[in-house]
């Protein structure tokens, strides 16, 4: 008779052991799934980050297209001012506009390489390229490139003013259709300091 119940004190232990562990088990599982979809959940913003900070149209690859030739010539022009510029505060000005627009190069080439779009070549002038706003010709350069001291001063400052309208207009059209948020930063910037220095270059041209 004892033996007997502790043979069935025994089996209901088991029995109760063996619904915990079902239990467990189950809770277990259910932990696992949670995790999981807490894993999955955690790793859909992850993969969907790059398509979000990458999110750009038509507008914000044709901006860096295009300022990326645009800022290359400004930096020629600016390069041409260390040896021929009369005016200090003109090669100052010249070398300020060197290392702004000079690492924007570099930015907007790595957005086009990111969005795998070309990289504009260096020195590849197209239809684009001479339609584009404040773009010198080659006669400009060559005219910018022949003169010195105070005719070099007048005509750096007339033609980077033209250069740095045409920089503006495009940045502003970034403004109002872009979507890709840095590229839109970038305009906002190029639109407060190059109008900054259009005035500067205005009232230099002043004193010329």
């Amino acid at each position: 008779m004892n033996r007997k119940r502790s043979l069935i004190r025994r089996t209901g232990a088991v029995a109760t052991a063996a619904v915990a562990a079902v239990v467990l088990a189950a809770c277990g599982g259910n932990s696992d799934t949670a995790a999981g979809h807490s894993g999955h959940g955690a790793d859909s913003p992850a993969a969907s980050a790059p398509a979000s900070q990458g999110q750009h149209n038509e507008a914000d690859v044709a901006f860096a297209k295009g300022m990326i030739p645009h800022h290359r010539q400004a930096i020629e022009m600016a390069g041409l001012a260390a040896d021929r510029a009369g005016s200090a505060e003109v090669k100052e000005l010249a070398e300020d506009i060197r290392k702004a627009q000079d690492p924007e190069i570099k930015t907007l080439s790595g957005w086009l390489t990111s969005w795998g779009e070309e990289v504009p070549a260096e020195g590849a002038t197209d239809h684009s390229t001479h339609d584009m706003g404040g773009m010198m010709s080659e006669e400009d350069m060559k005219e910018l490139e022949d003169s010195s001291g105070k005719a070099f001063d007048t005509a750096f400052l007339e033609m980077m003013i033209e250069h740095h309208e045409g920089a503006v207009a495009m940045a502003r059209t970034e403004q109002s259709d872009g979507s890709y948020e840095p590229a839109k930063k970038m305009a906002d910037t190029i639109v407060t300091s190059q109008t900054a220095e259009i005035t500067q270059m205005n009232e230099l041209l002043g004193k010329s």
